[in-house]
């Protein structure tokens, strides 16, 4: 006999719930659509103020793609992938280990960038070894 598992049928921290597995199923996939609607418009768009404007060394259209991506991660392996439904070790272990390495990559980025902006702005290669 198979049992079905309740699953979570809240998204926004129970602030939009649904009736019903499906449902919940279309409503992330219209919120991660919408995101993905507004990463294009953005792309597409590239509003002046917000590539003119820069935040650590990157411009804040940039850090808006940055962050909607995590958003759309962060749905996605929550509500596709179960994640809400595994033990609280198990989640703490997955999350912890993917914010230290979108954090680790997002220095590199930074700091790598940084420098093949200098490179090309200074018209030369330095090697210092």
């Amino acid at each position: 006999m198979a049992h079905e598992q309740e699953h979570n049928l809240a998204i926004f921290r129970g602030k939009l719930k649904f009736k019903s597995n499906v449902h919940k199923i279309w409503g992330v996939f219209i919120l991660l659509s919408i995101i993905t609607i507004v990463e294009v418009a953005l792309g597409i768009i590239r509003p002046a103020f917000l590539v003119d404007t820069h935040f650590l060394a990157l411009k804040l259209l940039n850090w808006i793609f940055i962050l909607l991506t995590i958003v759309k991660a962060y749905y996605i392996t929550w509500d596709f992938m179960h994640m809400r439904d595994e033990k609280a070790a198990l989640r703490r272990a997955v999350i912890w280990t993917t914010i230290f390495l979108i954090c680790y990559l997002v220095v590199l980025l930074l700091i790598e960038g940084d420098y093949i902006y200098e490179v090309y702005k200074n018209n030369f290669i330095k090697f210092d070894f």
